[in-house]
This record gives C-alpha cells, sequence and structure tokens, in this order.
C-alpha cells in the first residue's frame, strides 16, 4: 500500500479486520515520509503488521523507479523509529522455516531448532543432537520475503516491462472495469514469473509482451486458495489470500487506486489443501 494516502487508503481493507488507530495513521504518515527522504527511495510502500506476542512488526519497504529490482525492508514497533532487514538469502529463508510457533516481538530473540544427525558411516555410525540457533530478525525478513513471493499481487497493466528490462508504474493505467475486476486472470504476482513461459505468450494472441510479463492468479496451485469478493456494491473489489491468512489486496474499479496489505502472525496454513 503506497504511503501517500494511507491515512485514507487503509480503510478500504478495513473490513479485513486491519485497522490503524488515529496515533498509528498520523505516526506512519509522517515517519514515512521522511524514511523516503532520507533513504532517497522512490516509493515506500506500507507492507503490513506481523503481531508478536509482546510487540508487534509495523513493516514498511522502499523501492526504486524499478519496482522489482531489490528492495528494502524495514520494521518498527512504534511507527516513528525504523530499522534496517537483512536481504533474506536462500539459506536464510530455508534456515528460517525450522523456527516454529509465534514472533515474540524481540528482533534478538533467538529461536532454537534440534534434530538428530548421523555421524560416521556403517557400524560406527552415531546420532548426534545439533542446535540450529535462527534470529528473530532474520526469521522476520524471511516472511516478509515468503510472503511477496507467495501472495503479492497488482491488477494487471498496473506496471509495464520497459525494452530495457525495467518494471516501471504503468502510467497510462486508468484501473480495471468491473467485469474484468471480477476475474482472478486480470491480477498478477508481483515477482519474477514462475509458470509463465514464451510458448504461453505465442498461444495467445491478446497477450500484450510489456503488460502480461508476469503469472496469473487463475495459473495458481491449488485451485481455490483465492477469495474475490466485491464490497459498496461494485465500488470496491477486495481479494485474500487463504495461503497466508492475513494478506488482503483491493482496488477500485475505474480508477487508479489499489494495493495490498498483510496484517497476520506470519504463520503460512499449510492445511489449506485439505480444506479445499
Amino acid at each position: 500500500m503506497d504511503s501517500e494516502g494511507l491515512h485514507l487508503n487503509i480503510d478500504y481493507v478495513g473490513s479485513s479486520g486491519v485497522i490503524l488507530s488515529p496515533e498509528q495513521k498520523a505516526a506512519l504518515q509522517t515517519s514515512l515520509i521522511i524514511l523516503k527522504s532520507e533513504n532517497k527511495f522512490h516509493k515506500v510502500y506500507f507492507w503490513g503488521k506481523i503481531l508478536g506476542v509482546k510487540d508487534d512488526y509495523f513493516i514498511a519497504q522502499g523501492v526504486s523507479c524499478d519496482e522489482m529490482a531489490e528492495k528494502k525492508t524495514l520494521y518498527s514497533k512504534d511507527c516513528v523509529n525504523w530499522g534496517l532487514l537483512p536481504f533474506a538469502t536462500k539459506t536464510m529463508r530455508d534456515t528460517s522455516k525450522l523456527a516454529k510457533g509465534r514472533f515474540t516481538g524481540d528482533p534478538s530473540y533467538e529461536f532454537e531448532h534440534t534434530e538428530m544427525k548421523k555421524v560416521g558411516e556403517g557400524e560406527d555410525a552415531t546420532e548426534e543432537e545439533e542446535t540450529i540457533s535462527i534470529k528473530e530478525e532474520d526469521r522476520l525478513a524471511s516472511v516478509i520475503a515468503d510472503i511477496d513471493e507467495d501472495v503479492r499481487i497488482v491488477p494487471r497493466a498496473a506496471f509495464v516491462k520497459s525494452p530495457t528490462g525495467e518494471v516501471i508504474s504503468n502510467r497510462s493505467f486508468e484501473g480495471l472495469t468491473v467485469s474484468e475486476a471480477a476475474k482472478l486472470c486480470s491480477y498478477m504476482h508481483f515477482r519474477e514469473p514462475i509458470q509463465l513461459h514464451e510458448k504461453t505468450l505465442l498461444q495467445r494472441a491478446d497477450m500484450d509482451k510489456a503488460i502480461d510479463f508476469l503469472d496469473t492468479l487463475e495459473e495458481d496451485i491449488p485451485k481455490g486458495s483465492w477469495s474475490l469478493q466485491f464490497e459498496r456494491g461494485s465500488g470496491l473489489v477486495s481479494v485474500r489470500s487463504l495461503l497466508w491468512l492475513g494478506y488482503v489486496a483491493y482496488h477500485v474499479p475505474g480508477t487508479k487506486n489499489y494495493g495490498s496489505v498483510y496484517v497476520g502472525t506470519g504463520e503460512k496454513n499449510m492445511d489449506l489443501p485439505f480444506m479445499l
């Protein structure tokens, strides 16, 4: 969710239980402007909130003109002071999956995972306990990266891919029509494509390479992992993820107004395939 106009746009996701107090809105509105200026970001997004046992983490992301290039993720516990999270490497993300349970709210807290490891071969083989420590700050960065990869979405044509490969905001985007907004194929994953291939582009004559360079939601597995609903008549559409409960994207059809936010415990719904 773009930090500009946050105090107004946050109301679009109020029906999903995403609510900020007047004090939090005011603090975020001011601190995110300062954050953008100090770090020379092209844009700052209010990403959402990870709920902890003792404290919650408010998350923001700063991006350059190319919004799919490396972005910086920051966290705050008071909506005023921000700390930079480390870049989530693949090794860090794999290790972080070993940590179970809720976040504590303390970035320096360390989760411990114990597993039995086989040492030696044949009859001389023995089992030893190995304890792996996972810092909460690393786990936080990893969970945010996982959520972005799995469920961060934008309306079709909101971004374009330039001839140089940069992914930039589409200035001519005027919003989806009501009929388009009702289809999952009108929403795209904002990450490097996984399912999309050149063959698909050749098969579908209605596809535009500058716009259709991302995966659409209709290709997601398992089917039924998204819930799309209209609110305020047809004046607002909300798209909620059942894989990461707490993620909701919104769009006002016929306008440039869209965004998304995540408010949850940072735990993936591993039971989803059995619920559908």
